[in-house]
C-alpha cells in the first residue's frame, strides 16, 4: 500500500491494567505467551504492505523501545520508510508538557506529516489485539473521497459507554457521534482506528483539539467534512482491564479460537530470543495450554498461557493463569486464576489465588474485583505463603515484605519504601529459585 503512512499511538499508561503497566507502556505488555500487545498493530501494517510507520511513545517507553528496536522482526529496518520511534520533546517557545491527548500527539509531530509524500495517513492504537487488513479499509476511504474514515464494529451495550458511539446513513456516512456517552444510543462503536487524507488531517489538527474522539471528529462533523464509517467484522479486543486481558489470553486456548495465531497467511511478528525448545519432564501434565519455547515443565499446567523461560516445579499446579517470561513456580506450589509478571518467583508450597473470597482489592477496587490475583515483575512469593483472590503483590516484593504468610482476598503486599525504585537484588532472586 504505497503512499500511506501509519502513525501508531503507543504512549498510553493503561492504568486499568494495574501493576502490569506500572513499569511499561500498555502496548509493551506481554500477551499470548511470546508476543507484546503492539505486535498485532505492527504486524497488521506490514501484512497490509504498509512500510512507513511512526510510533509515538510517551509513558515508560524503555521496554517498548527495546522491543521494537530498529524494527527488524517486522521487516521495518529500512533506509526509506521503515519505522521511527518518536518521544515528546521540548520545542523553542513552547511550554514543556506531555501529550494532552491522541490528536495532540499527532499535532506535536506535524512536521513528519508535512514532509511526507503520503496521500493517506492511518492513525492506529497500539494497545488493541486485532487482525485487520488495512487495504480494503483504505480503498473504501478513497472511493468515498472521504476526509476521514473510522473503523467501526458492534460491541455489547455494557461496553459502549467506554467508546465513541456513532450512527451512519445508508451510504455509511457518519451522521451522529457520541464520545463515551453515559447512555449510548447504539452499539456501533469506533475502534480508535482512522484513515485520514493527509490534507484533511493537517487542516483539522488544532491546539484546541487535543483528542480525536472528543474534539477532532465532532469538529469535522460540525464543519461539514466528509466523515465515513467502515464496518469491520473481524477479531478485535480492547484489553484495557485485568479481566478483559485475562479473558483474551484464555480465549486463545479454545479449539478454534477467533484469533488464530497459527495463520500462515497473517503471521504475527515479534522480537523473539533464541531459546531451547520447551521441555516436558517425566512428571509433567499439560492440558489445553500455550507453552512457549524455553519453558521447563515438571508439574501440571491446565488452561494457562506460559511465556518463554517459565519453569514449573515438580508437583506444582498452574491453572487458569497467565505466567510471563522467566518466572519460576516452585515444587508443590499452586497458581490459580492469577497473572504473574516477568521473573516472578513463587516459593515451594505457596498458593497464589486461594479460596472463594472475592473481596475487591482495597487499593484498586475498580481494577481487581473479578477474582484474579496479580503479581508484579520480579516479585518473590515466599515458601508456604497463601495468597487470596484479588490480591495485588507489588513489583519487586521480597520475602521480608510479607508481614504474614497469609494474605486474605482483597489484600496487597508492597515493597518497602527503600526498595521501590532500585531493581531487586538478583542474588536474592536466584536463591529463591533454588529454594523452589
Amino acid at each position: 500500500m504505497k503512499r500511506t503512512m501509519a502513525m501508531v499511538l503507543a504512549g498510553g499508561e493503561g492504568e486499568r491494567l494495574s501493576i502490569l503497566s506500572s513499569v511499561r507502556a500498555k502496548p509493551a505488555v506481554p500477551f499470548g505467551g511470546k508476543y507484546r500487545i503492539i505486535d498485532f498493530t505492527l504486524s497488521n501494517c506490514v501484512n497490509s504492505d504498509i512500510n512507513d510507520v511512526v510510533v509515538l511513545t510517551q509513558y515508560n517507553p524503555r521496554s517498548l523501545n527495546d522491543h521494537i528496536g530498529l524494527g527488524r522482526p517486522w521487516d521495518l529496518d529500512r533506509a526509506k520508510g521503515g519505522i521511527k520511534l518518536l518521544q515528546p520533546y521540548i520545542a523553542r517557545g513552547r511550554v514543556a508538557e506531555w501529550y494532552r491527548g491522541t490528536a495532540d500527539a499527532v499535532l506535536r509531530n506535524r512536521n513528519i506529516l508535512e514532509h511526507s509524500d503520503a496521500e493517506t495517513v492511518l492513525i492506529l492504537a497500539g494497545d488493541h489485539i486485532y487482525k485487520m487488513d488495512y487495504q480494503p479499509f483504505i480503498a473504501v476511504h478513497r472511493r468515498h473521497r472521504a476526509d476521514v474514515t473510522i473503523a467501526v464494529r458492534r460491541v455489547p451495550l455494557a461496553d459502549a459507554s467506554r467508546m465513541g458511539i456513532l450512527a451512519m446513513d445508508d451510504v455509511d456516512r457518519v451522521t451522529e457521534w457520541q464520545e463515551k456517552p453515559k447512555q449510548p444510543k447504539s452499539d456501533l462503536a469506533s475502534m480508535g482506528v482512522y484513515v485520514f487524507s493527509r490534507r484533511a488531517l493537517l487542516k483539522w489538527l488544532d491546539e484546541d483539539r487535543v483528542d480525536f474522539g472528543s474534539n477532532v471528529i465532532p469538529a469535522m462533523l460540525d464543519g461539514g467534512a466528509r466523515v465515513f464509517g467502515y464496518r469491520f467484522n473481524g477479531y478485535w479486543q480492547d484489553v484495557g482491564t485485568i479481566q478483559s486481558f485475562w479473558e483474551a489470553n484464555m480465549a486463545l486456548l479454545a479449539d478454534q479460537p477467533e484469533l488464530d495465531l497459527y495463520d500462515k497467511n497473517w503471521v504475527i511478528h515479534t522480537k523473539s530470543e533464541e531459546r531451547a525448545p520447551a521441555k516436558l519432564g517425566p512428571t509433567a501434565q499439560v492440558h489445553r495450554s500455550l507453552i512457549s519455547h524455553g519453558c521447563v515443565i515438571e508439574g501440571t499446567v491446565v488452561n494457562s498461557v506460559l511465556s518463554p523461560g517459565v519453569r514449573v516445579g515438580m508437583g506444582a499446579v498452574v491453572r487458569d493463569s497467565i505466567v510471563m517470561f522467566d518466572s519460576a513456580i516452585g515444587s508443590r506450589a499452586v497458581v490459580d486464576r492469577a497473572i504473574l509478571d516477568k521473573e516472578v518467583v513463587v516459593g515451594a508450597g505457596a498458593i497464589v489465588g486461594e479460596g472463594p473470597d472475592d473481596t475487591p482489592n482495597k487499593q484498586e477496587p475498580g481494577r481487581l474485583n473479578t477474582g484474579i490475583t496479580v503479581v508484579g515483575k520480579q516479585a518473590i512469593v515466599p515458601r508456604g505463603a497463601r495468597i487470596g483472590r484479588n490480591v495485588r503483590v507489588g513489583e519487586g516484593v521480597r520475602t521480608a515484605d510479607f508481614v504474614k504468610k497469609t494474605v486474605p482476598g482483597g489484600g496487597s503486599v508492597e515493597p518497602s519504601a527503600a526498595r521501590r525504585s532500585p531493581a531487586p537484588d538478583r542474588r536474592a532472586t536466584e536463591a529463591a529459585r533454588s529454594a523452589g
